[in-house]
């Protein structure tokens, strides 16, 4: 772990954005481009359904309920440079939806306007589930058979934590070090269980070892899989994929 998580398909929902104006998104690097349309005709998805990235040169403020104090505001990036993406939690109220963001921890959420936060709308159609008694991620695509992959898991002292997070980052590992394998899927959530004299930061990630580990429990909470697997990963998996982790 190093301080750094149902298919978007090619072309993501749109969502209204001032007076008529909409803007899709095409994959998860393309630059936005912008379509008229009458609001009506684009209704927003359930917010299990859909991600939310923030415009380019924007800032999103969460607020601690609807219509509330700004608890934080963010930018159009990440702290390692991908795309700012918030995970809707499916929680909404007249115009508000509850958001998971990483600074928020593992449980809080925040709310943002979703009519006025400059933010794009990208379908979810790629959902991983984590197992960690069976220590394997199913990675659910719409449209295609669950696809299982062994990964290792927690240790008994620091067990990878249940919980609901995300897809932040897709890294290269070479960049953090040889120990993160090919690739880092690194995910919104926190590892509350840290070996003592840790330094390394407590993000949870989807990556690579140096040696065969998976399925064992031996990582300080992060998942760690093959090669083969995380660069499936990397290709299949988009920012802002959900990741349910349960025993």
């Amino acid at each position: 772990m190093k301080r750094f998580p149902i298919l978007a398909g090619a072309v993501a929902v749109a969502l209204a954005v001032g007076a008529g104006t909409f803007l899709v998104l095409e994959g998860d690097d393309q630059p936005p481009k912008r379509k008229v349309a009458p609001p009506a005709q684009h209704p927003l998805p359930h917010p299990d359904g859909m991600s939310l990235r923030v415009v380019p040169g924007k800032r999103v403020a969460l607020r601690d309920r609807p219509g509330g104090k700004v608890i934080k505001r963010i930018g159009d990036t990440t702290e390692f440079g991908s795309p700012e993406v918030l995970s809707p939690t499916g929680a909404s109220r007249d115009g508000w939806l509850a958001v998971a963001h990483t600074s928020l921890g593992n449980e809080s959420v925040a709310w943002v306007n979703s009519s006025r936060a400059p933010v794009f709308v990208r379908a979810r159609t790629v959902r991983l589930e984590v197992d960690l008694s069976r220590r394997e991620v199913v990675v659910h695509q719409e449209g295609d058979d669950p696809r299982r992959i062994s990964v290792a898991v927690g240790a008994p002292d620091t067990p990878t934590p249940p919980g609901e997070y995300y897809v932040t980052d897709k890294l290269p590992g070479a960049d953090f070090g040889p120990y993160y394998g090919c690739c880092i899927l690194a995910l919104s959530g926190h590892q509350p269980n840290l070996p003592q004299g840790w330094s390394g930061g407590d993000r949870l990630a989807i990556h690579g070892s140096p040696t065969p580990t998976w399925g064992e429990n031996v990582s300080n909470g992060c998942l760690h899989a093959r090669t083969v697997d995380l660069r499936y990963l990397m290709k299949t998996v988009p920012l802002g994929a959900v990741v349910s982790v349960h025993a």
